[in-house]
């Protein structure tokens, strides 16, 4: 048997090295190595960026496409991503919309951008564009995006003419002194009248017409003439990749695994994976885990330099939507002395809200999480949460319009399967306090009732909005008309060219959320255009229209309106109302009440067993002692009893 090791810890310790490095030559034979350090690895250029590494700023063009709604921008932009072979040509119709909802309706709700590379000359340019929404709801969209542009495509159809986004996106672009290029679409159509539009254009915005652009973005009829002249006329972006890094925050999205990304402008410097920025306006400090173009989907690069539009995001993620605040500007750490921020853009307000419930009451936790999804890629809706005797509990939701409502509604239901309760819009009201306080309120059933207005309340004002109208002259009378009977005020008259009116009119925001537009194009057979902005608070006669069931209010149905409409939308509700509430043991009464004045009422009667069924050839006096024996039974019922409402009956009346 072998002697154990351990009587080596008795030698003196030469011997014993010795001894053991005899001992492990035997049983475990081996030999040292060189010591090998790690070598960092150098990023491998793919063929994009080699290409875009060898492109000087002078050569970089950064544009947008605005227009009226529905004047082909999406479309405009997929035959542009085809002509420069960044997508392939017959692919996917509205290759930058990425909603179902975008799809679905032909509309463009979020900006979306794309870069490009074009050779003109010999020379490889690279194009960054901006596909951006048509609708007044979503113009925080389109003055973002002119931020981190230097000029952009006013596109006019040609049948259509100039409309009222067209004359309000032109002016935002001129008030940032973006250099615009005038494009006339759809000259394709039997109804296109181009020389018509060229003229709109010259006399409503002074753009001389040699520089326009006449194309088809449906067939590609002359669209290769549209990028020279982008690189003709929009003036290359200005900066310095040797500066300190300076970057300007456009836009964000929330992504499961990599938290939000950020849309940014390179000013000035450059930026790439590792470096350690940090945010102005929150001070907190990031790690950059990834950078990369839009091409036209997220396409990872080494390094992004002054000029350039690109995504980033951190490592670790920024996890809140919060802190990505649009127009916030970023730099390297230990630099901010030496970069001055970007004073930021205004955050939009919200105009329109709604309260929302779940149609069953156990699909709360399931619509909460829905709404907070959509929520995280929309930082436009505000959300807190109500509880409603009549419908449960839910929330209400601030829109910057009511296609915003429609849009997110329509989210709901086809990406998470929710079925959802929305009541009619309502928008904000000023109450005045006699102690000089000011509240914005803007749940009607926070407002103040009749008698407390007469003793705590100095002032109550509604919003304003300036609209503007562009419609064909013979329906001038019409429109007149619509705007005077929802309590307009007519500010300006004006015929820029022979056949077209521009209208602008000073309309109560409550009026335009209650379908005005849905009138506006029914009065006019779809040819008029609106577009309209803030006016601020004005003071107004108004009060809150409430449903009384058996004069108990239900708080999920109270609206705040002008004095003048209280008659007819009360009238209105109890009618509708009466509709769909089942007849019951007891009268149902049900009234439409402002303050403690009663504008409407209707009575459900009660069920009634014919007691008299059985009497033939009675006398007066029996038949009497049984009507009076019946009434005296029902006081007692009426005395221990209540009626009951079904949901399914406010879900109806609630119902579009």
């Amino acid at each position: 048997m072998q002697r154990c090791c351990f009587h080596l810890l008795g030698l003196p310790s030469a011997v014993r090295s010795q001894c053991v490095s005899q001992i492990l030559k035997k049983y475990r034979p081996f030999t040292t190595t060189t010591l090998r350090c790690a070598q960092v690895s150098k990023p491998v250029q793919t063929e994009l960026e080699t290409r875009i590494a060898k492109i000087p700023i002078e050569r970089f063009r950064n544009f947008c496409i605005v227009a009226h709604v529905d004047h082909g921008k999406s479309t405009l932009s997929d035959r542009l991503l085809e002509l420069t072979g960044t997508i392939e040509k017959g692919g996917n119709k509205q290759i930058l919309d990425k909603l179902d909802v975008e799809r679905e309706r032909g509309i463009t709700v979020k900006a979306q951008t794309c870069s490009m590379i074009y050779n003109y000359n010999g020379d490889d340019y690279l194009l960054h564009l901006v596909d951006t929404p048509g609708h007044v709801d979503f113009r925080a969209e389109v003055s973002r995006s002119y931020a981190s542009c230097g000029g952009a495509l006013l596109l006019v159809d040609a049948s259509q003419g100039v409309q009222a986004q067209t004359v309000a996106n032109f002016y935002l672009a001129f008030s940032q002194g973006l250099t615009l290029v005038p494009v006339i679409n759809k000259v394709d159509l039997p109804s296109a009248d181009a020389p018509r539009a060229l003229e709109q254009m010259e006399s409503a915005f002074e753009l001389a017409p040699e520089n326009a652009v006449l194309v088809s973005a449906k067939t590609g009829l002359n669209v290769e003439a549209i990028l020279p002249n982008v690189i003709r006329q929009i003036p290359h972006p200005i900066g310095d990749h040797k500066k300190p890094l300076r970057l300007l925050l456009v836009d964000s999205w929330y992504d499961n695994y990599k938290g939000v990304i950020l849309l940014v402008r390179i000013f000035d410097g450059q930026i790439k994976a590792g470096d350690h920025v940090v945010s102005f306006a929150t001070g907190i400090k990031y790690f950059v885990g990834e950078v990369g173009v839009m091409y036209p989907d997220q396409t990872p690069q080494n390094t992004l330099r002054a000029g350039q539009v690109g995504y980033i995001f951190f490592n670790p993620g920024m996890k809140k939507s919060t802190e990505a605040l649009s127009g916030d500007t970023f730099t390297t750490v230990g630099s901010e002395k030496f970069v001055e921020p970007y004073p930021g853009f205004e955050e939009p307000k919200s105009m329109v809200f709604v309260a929302a419930f779940p149609v069953d009451q156990s699909e709360h936790g399931h619509l909460e999480d829905s709404i907070n999804q959509i929520v995280l890629n929309d930082r436009s809706v505000t959300l807190q949460k109500e509880s409603s005797e009549a419908l449960g509990a839910g929330w209400r939701l601030g829109f910057l319009g009511t296609l915003h409502c429609s849009v997110f509604e329509d989210r709901l239901r086809q990406e998470h399967g929710a079925s959802i309760i929305i009541t009619p819009p309502t928008v904000p009201f000023r109450v005045i306090w006699k102690d000089g306080r000011e509240e914005i309120i803007q749940n009607p059933a926070e407002f103040p009732d009749s008698d407390q207005q007469s003793n705590r309340v100095t002032e109550l004002q509604e919003p304003y909005v300036s609209a503007t109208i562009t419609f064909p002259e013979e329906y001038l009378g019409k429109i007149i008309e619509l705007c005077e009977s929802n309590r307009g005020e007519q500010k300006e008259l004006t015929f820029f060219t022979a056949t077209q009116v521009i209208l602008r009119y000073d309309l109560p925001l409550a009026q335009l959320v209650d379908d005005f537009f849905g009138k506006l194009k029914g009065a006019t057979k779809g040819y008029a255009s609106l577009d309209y902005e803030d006016a601020g608070f004005r003071r107004s006669s108004i009060v809150k229209l409430q449903l009384l069931v058996n004069k108990v209010p239900v708080d999920a149905v109270s609206r705040v309106v002008h004095t003048s409409q209280v008659e007819k939308i009360g009238r209105s509700w109890v009618t509708k109302f009466k509709e769909h509430v089942e007849r019951q043991m007891f009268e149902v009464v049900i009234q439409a009440a402002s303050g403690k004045r009663i504008v409407a009422r209707e009575t459900i009667k009660p069920y009634r067993k014919d007691v008299l069924a059985k009497l033939h050839a009675s006398d007066i006096g029996r038949r009497r002692k049984l009507l009076d024996k019946q009434k005296e039974g029902r006081k007692k019922l009426k005395a221990v009893g209540n009626i009951t409402i079904e949901h399914t009956a406010f879900q109806k009346f609630l119902a579009k």
